[in-house]
C-alpha cells in the first residue's frame, strides 16, 4: 500500500493513504488489521480523509514497512472482516441527524405559512394516533402529554410552537436510539466469542484448526468448560449445556446427539461432537443484541425506578393543568403547565446515562453486562478475589520440571502439554507454553480426558491411566503414591513454588513447578479500592495455607481463605450476602464459576475460562488490577449523575411549571425550554463520567 507521513512525534504517526477514496469497509479492515500488530497500542482510521493515526512501541520502519506489505485484497484478512460495522451504524445516524436538522432550518426559512401548517398537520398524525392509543389501552404516559400538546397548539393554530415541539422529541428520540443502538453494539462487540481455534474432527483424528477455516457439515469436538464456538446439531455425546447467555435459563440443559446447540453457550458436563450448521460470525452477533434489548433483568434499579416515577407523574401533570385552568379559566397557563412534563426527561436521562456508562467502561477493556451491575459495583463494600490469574499474574510459567522413577523430564513436559491444552486455565496454559518454548511437540496418544473440577485431568495413555492435577487429587482422590527410594526428592520440592503432579499407573512420575508471581500493581490496586470505599477485601484460593499465607501478606487482603473447593468459595460468597454484605466475586477459572454465579457481581478475567466469562456480568481484560479502581470509580460516578439528573429534572420543570401557571411563561416558551432541558440533560448524560487519561 502506498501512503504518505502527513505528521509524527515519538510514538504517534499519522499518514494518508494514496487512494481516490476510501469506504467504510476499508476503513474497517484497515483499523482492525492495524490492531493485531504487536507493535500498535492504538490506532484510528479517518474514511472521509482517508488518514490513519497510529500510536506504537518500538521500532518505526518495521511499522512503515508492515504498512507498506497490507493489502485489501489479502485473503488472510477475510476473518477481520465485520458483519456489522460501528462505522456505517454512526454514518447513517449523522445522516438522519443532519438532514433533520437542515430540513428544520429549510421549512422555517423558505415554506410558507399555509404549507409549513399542512406539513405541521400532517406530521402530527403519530403523535396523536400514539396518545388516543395509550387512552383506549387505559394507559396514561408521556404519550399522552404529547398529543395534547401538539393538539392543543394547533387548535390554537400555533403552528410553528407545535412544529418545534415535535422537532425537538424528534431529535431527541432520534439520539436516544443512536446512543442506543451504540451502545449495545459495543456490548455486543466485546460479548462475542474471543475463540480463535478449534479442534476439528477428522479421518486421522482431532485437529487444532483456525476458526475461519470451518465450513458448515464439518465436526468439531467440544469439551466441558468450553464455549461452542459454532450453531450446530449434537452428533455423538451427552452434555449440560449452560445456555444463560442466550436464553436466560440458569439451570442447564441436557442436549442429546440429534439436539441444537449455539455459539456462545457453554458446555458444563461431558463433551460432545458436534456438526456444525452456520458459519463463523453469522447469528451470534444478532442473538447477543436481541439479548441486550429484550432482558429487561439487565436493568438497573435506577432506571427502572425512573421509568416507573415518569409513568407516575403523568397524571398530575394533566390535574395540575386542569386545576390551573378551572382557577385562572386562562387557556394559556393551563397550556404553559401541560407544556412541560418529567416523564421524558427521566425516561431519556437515565437509561442513556447508563448505556453511556456501559460503553465508556469498554474503553477501559470491560465489558458490562447490564447496568444493574454497574450500579452493585458502585455500593459494594466486600471484594472476593480467586488468587491464580487475578492477583496474580495470569500466566504463570514453568519454573522447574522434576522426574521421579528415572524418567526424563522433558517426555514427562510432553505427556503433561498433550492434556492440559484441552482445558484452558492460567497453569495449564504456563505447562503448554513451557513444552512448547522447548519444541516438544506431541501427537494425541492419550484416550478420552476426564476433567474434574478443581482436581484435576484424568485419561489413559498406553493402556496406563495417566492424571495431572493437586495433591488432594493425586494422592488421596486417585490413591497414587510416591516411590519409596525417591521419598526424600519429593520431601525437598521448592516450596516458593504451586506443584503440579504427574502420575502414570498410580506412581508419581513428576512433580511440575509452577511460579505464579503476584501482579506489581496488586497491592496498590487494593489500597485503592479500599479508598472508594471498599470495607472488606478476601482472597480465596485452592493452594496451600503456607502458599497463600505468603501471597496475602504480600498484596495486603483483610483475610484468606486456603485449599478451598469451588462450591466452598460459593458457600463463602453466599455467606457474606446473607449478612447483608453487597458481594463482587473476582475469578479467571472454571472452578470459580459458581462463587461468580453466588455474587452480587461476577467478574471474569477475559483470558480466563470461556465458561467464567459466560458466567460473569463483567469481564475485564486484566493488563492491569486498575481496570477494577477504574471500575469502582466509574460505577460511583455514574450514581452521582442519576442522582444530579433527578434533582435537576424535577427542580427545573418544576420552576417551569411554577412560572407557567403564574402566566410568566407563555406556552410556547415552556414547551421550548422544556425540551431544550431534555436534550440538555441527555446530552450530558452521554459525556464521559471519567477525565480522559493523559
Amino acid at each position: 500500500m502506498k501512503f504518505q507521513i502527513k505528521h509524527e512525534c515519538r510514538g504517534r504517526i499519522r499518514v494518508q493513504m494514496a487512494q481516490p477514496r476510501m469506504t467504510l469497509e476499508q476503513a474497517d479492515l484497515l483499523e482492525a488489521w492495524l490492531q493485531t500488530l504487536p507493535a500498535v497500542e492504538r490506532a484510528v482510521v479517518h474514511d472521509r480523509t482517508r488518514c490513519a493515526v497510529i500510536e506504537y512501541q518500538g521500532s518505526r520502519r518495521v511499522l512503515l514497512d508492515a504498512l507498506k506489505g497490507f493489502s485489501y485484497q489479502d485473503k488472510a484478512l477475510n476473518e477481520l472482516r465485520r458483519i456489522h460495522s460501528i462505522r456505517e451504524l454512526n454514518r447513517a445516524y449523522e445522516e438522519k441527524l443532519v438532514g433533520m436538522v437542515a430540513f428544520k432550518a429549510i421549512r422555517s426559512l423558505f415554506f410558507p405559512a399555509p404549507l409549513r401548517a399542512a406539513y405541521t398537520i400532517i406530521s402530527s398524525i403519530p403523535y396523536l394516533f400514539r396518545a388516543i392509543r395509550c387512552v383506549f389501552q387505559g394507559h396514561l404516559r408521556v404519550e399522552v402529554l404529547d398529543g395534547i400538546s401538539v393538539c392543543l397548539s394547533m387548535v390554537r393554530r400555533e403552528f410553528d410552537t407545535a412544529s418545534s415541539v415535535m422537532f425537538l422529541l424528534g431529535l431527541g428520540e432520534l439520539l436516544e436510539e443512536w446512543s442506543h443502538k451504540k451502545s449495545v453494539d459495543d456490548l455486543a462487540r466485546s460479548m462475542s466469542l474471543n475463540i480463535d481455534r478449534v479442534w476439528l474432527k477428522t479421518e486421522d483424528g482431532e485437529v487444532l484448526v483456525p476458526l475461519h477455516q470451518v465450513q458448515p457439515g464439518d465436526r468439531v469436538s467440544v469439551r466441558m468448560g468450553s464455549v461452542i464456538p459454532l450453531d450446530g446439531a449434537i452428533t455423538e455425546g451427552e452434555v449440560m449445556v449452560n445456555q444463560a447467555s442466550l436464553t436466560g435459563e440458569s439451570i442447564p440443559v441436557l442436549k442429546r446427539p440429534g439436539s441444537s446447540v449455539y455459539a456462545g453457550t457453554v458446555v458444563e458436563e461431558g463433551e460432545c461432537i458436534l456438526q456444525v450448521t452456520q458459519q463463523s460470525g453469522e447469528g451470534r452477533y444478532d442473538k447477543i443484541v436481541a439479548m441486550i434489548e429484550q432482558s429487561e433483568a439487565l436493568k438497573s434499579a435506577a432506571e427502572n425506578q425512573a421509568a416507573r416515577l415518569a409513568d407516575k407523574l403523568v397524571p398530575y401533570t394533566l390535574v395540575g393543568s386542569g386545576l390551573v385552568y378551572l382557577l385562572t379559566r386562562n387557556i394559556t397557563r393551563a397550556m404553559s403547565v401541560l407544556m412541560v412534563d418529567f416523564s421524558c426527561a427521566l425516561k431519556l436521562s437515565m437509561p442513556l446515562a447508563v448505556l453511556s456508562a456501559m460503553g465508556e467502561a469498554s474503553r477501559f477493556h470491560v465489558t458490562v453486562k447490564g447496568g444493574k451491575y454497574l450500579e452493585a459495583m458502585a455500593q459494594a463494600d466486600t471484594i472476593v478475589f480467586d488468587k491464580t490469574g487475578t492477583l496474580t499474574h495470569a500466566s504463570p510459567v514453568v519454573a522447574e520440571v522434576i522426574s521421579f522413577s528415572g524418567r526424563k523430564e522433558a517426555e514427562m513436559l510432553r505427556l503433561a502439554a498433550c492434556l492440559e491444552e484441552h482445558f484452558p486455565h492460567s497453569m495449564a496454559n504456563a505447562v503448554v507454553q513451557a513444552a512448547r518454548e522447548r519444541k516438544l511437540a506431541h501427537e494425541e496418544m492419550h484416550s478420552q480426558v476426564e476433567y474434574l473440577v478443581a482436581h484435576g485431568i484424568a485419561s489413559t495413555v498406553d493402556g496406563e491411566r495417566v492424571i495431572i492435577g493437586s495433591a488432594h487429587f493425586v494422592f488421596e482422590d486417585e490413591g497414587c503414591v510416591v516411590p519409596p527410594e525417591e521419598q526424600g526428592a519429593f520431601d525437598a520440592l521448592p516450596p516458593q513454588y504451586s506443584h503440579l503432579y504427574l502420575a502414570i499407573g498410580g506412581v508419581l512420575a513428576a512433580v511440575i513447578c509452577i511460579s505464579d508471581p503476584l501482579r506489581a500493581e496488586a497491592a496498590a490496586a487494593l489500597d485503592a479500592l479500599r479508598q472508594f470505599g471498599v470495607r472488606k477485601i478476601v482472597m480465596l484460593t485452592g493452594d496451600s495455607e503456607r502458599t497463600a499465607a505468603a501471597i496475602a501478606a504480600q498484596v495486603g487482603v483483610d483475610e484468606f481463605r486456603a485449599e478451598v473447593l469451588p462450591e466452598d468459595k460459593a458457600r463463602f460468597v453466599q455467606a457474606e450476602r446473607a449478612q447483608g454484605h453487597t458481594v463482587v466475586m473476582i475469578g479467571d477459572g472454571i472452578n470459580d464459576s459458581p462463587a461468580l454465579s453466588a455474587a452480587n457481581v461476577g467478574v471474569a478475567i477475559s483470558d480466563g475460562a470461556a465458561i467464567a466469562r459466560e458466567i460473569a456480568d463483567i469481564t475485564i481484560a486484566a493488563d492491569s488490577l486498575f481496570e477494577l479502581v477504574k471500575l469502582r470509580a466509574l460505577s460511583q460516578h455514574l450514581m452521582q449523575r442519576i442522582r444530579s439528573n433527578y434533582r435537576f429534572v424535577i427542580g427545573f420543570n418544576g420552576s417551569l411549571i411554577a412560572l407557567g401557571a403564574m402566566g410568566i411563561l407563555a406556552p410556547a416558551t415552556s414547551a421550548m425550554l422544556h425540551n431544550l432541558s431534555t436534550l440538555g440533560v441527555s446530552m450530558r448524560s452521554m459525556t464521559n463520567l471519567l477525565p480522559p487519561e493523559r
